[in-house]
């Protein structure tokens, strides 16, 4: 068994990570932020960055310091309270909501424009070859480097790399006053749309099947998993920085090619269209499909990966039973499904971040179980009522919260409950991690 990896196994690796992460939100939504912020542009992408990059490589670096499993960062929780997370979790970025989604935008922006008069027929057609094809990949679990890494990354890369020189070299408009919310709050704006890449979700789980696919390799030295994990993790965050500074520049120079545009989908075709013509649509597709079907094979392989260590069903079958319910759910419509998904990242993302933060604060609590059993429980307390107003319920009684009106009542009231338990003394009996 070989203890390290070749420099292209690395790079490799980075890139597998890399296409994971970057699916239907993280191409669909920094376009109409940018295009929305305007001149605020740079305090909104500041704001983006920060959830959609610097957490989940927080949350990738997390999962390395943990020994790189679901266990080490839950730890301090009851057994059955940790695993009831992970299928929360799972099931979110599974076949509940981020999969299916990411099916929709490959649809939608990826093969519909070449359709006349598409119907429900033709999206149930489409989910079905799409997921299947989704599943094929994901049944390989062992060759992940070598079909993703090394084969449809490199590909999407490239076709990124050509639409970010172009945005650069030829803008299509003028970078115009901000619009909405991004006139005020810009920054908070952009930090908040960053939850709906739910890469943070997707970081603490795909931290697991990145060990797995290490493991595959031959490394069992637990260092050099954690160091790998983390270079990986480093790459995937450059990528990702790259491909949402250039799509909130193109985003926020649409003006000229995509006025009273109302979703990022239109003002990516819109500016394709204006730069390379018709021929753009098939460049457009092709980073479209492909981001959405790396991160379907990340989603399912990780989500199966899990399942299969809870139940008596294998990997592989579990793969067959995910794939199926994504192409399902994937039927309902995409605007659909994003109405629902918000207030569950609005509940749940909060949470997240705070078990991330004590990953890395725990060993210095001198009581970790109460510190872990506090802090997630006020932060959900407090960010399920930040889901309750997306949701549209009346909560207004409630403004008085710091940072309510900004979607972030539950800041304070965790980083007070963080403060809290690090003088909360030890119980009897009870030991401190070292």
């Amino acid at each position: 068994m070989k203890e390290s990896l070749k420099v292209s196994d690395i790079l490799a690796l980075g890139f597998m990570t890399f296409a994971f992460f970057l699916g239907a939100g993280n191409i669909i939504f920094p376009p109409l932020a940018g295009f929305l912020a305007g001149e605020h542009t740079f305090s909104a992408m500041l704001g983006f960055l920060t959830t959609a990059v610097g957490l989940p490589l927080i949350g990738i670096v997390a999962v390395a310091v943990a020994g790189g499993g679901w266990k080490g960062l839950t730890r301090d929780l009851p057994a059955s309270v940790a695993t009831l997370m992970a299928v929360l979790i799972f099931i979110i970025i599974g076949p509940a909501f981020a999969a299916p989604r990411a099916g929709l935008v490959a649809y939608e922006m990826g093969f519909k424009p070449f359709l006349n008069a598409p119907g429900q027929f033709e999206l149930s057609l489409f989910s079905v070859v799409f997921f299947a094809i989704a599943m094929f990949f994901s049944l390989s679990q062992g060759k992940l480097i070598d079909t993703i890494g090394k084969l449809l990354t490199p590909a999407l890369f490239a076709a990124l790399a050509v639409l970010a020189i172009a945005v650069v070299v030829n803008p299509q408009g003028d970078i115009v006053a901000a619009q909405g919310a991004y006139v005020d709050q810009a920054f908070t704006t952009g930090f908040l749309e960053g939850y709906n890449t739910m890469d943070t979700f997707a970081a603490l789980m795909f931290g697991m099947l990145i060990v797995d696919v290490i493991r595959k390799k031959g490394v069992t030295d637990q260092a050099k998993t954690c160091q790998y994990l983390i270079y990986a993790g480093v790459i995937a965050a450059a990528g990702l920085a790259f491909v949402y500074v250039s799509l909130f520049y193109l985003g926020a120079t649409a003006t000229g090619v995509a006025p009273g545009a109302a979703n990022g989908g239109a003002i990516l075709s819109a500016y394709v269209l204006a730069l390379f013509g018709p021929a753009g649509q098939i460049i457009l597709s092709t980073i479209i499909v492909l981001a959405c079907l790396t991160t379907v094979i990340g989603l399912v392989s990780a989500c199966s990966d899990y399942f299969s260590t809870l139940t008596k069903i294998t990997y592989r079958q579990w793969v067959v039973i995910l794939s199926i319910a994504c192409a399902v759910v994937a039927n309902v419509g995409l605007n659909q499904l994003i109405a629902i998904s918000v207030p569950v990242l609005f509940a749940l993302y909060p949470v997240a971040i705070a078990l991330i933060a004590l990953t890395f604060l725990c060993r210095f609590m001198p009581n970790p179980q109460l510190a872990y059993r506090v802090v997630l429980g006020v932060s959900l307390v407090f960010a399920l009522l930040d889901a309750a107003k997306v949701a549209g319920v009346d909560v207004s009684a409630l403004k008085v919260l710091p940072l309510f009106n900004y979607g972030m009542a539950w800041l304070l009231p965790t980083a007070i409950a963080l403060a809290a338990v690090s003088f909360a003394g030890k119980c009897k009996g009870e030991t401190s991690h070292a």
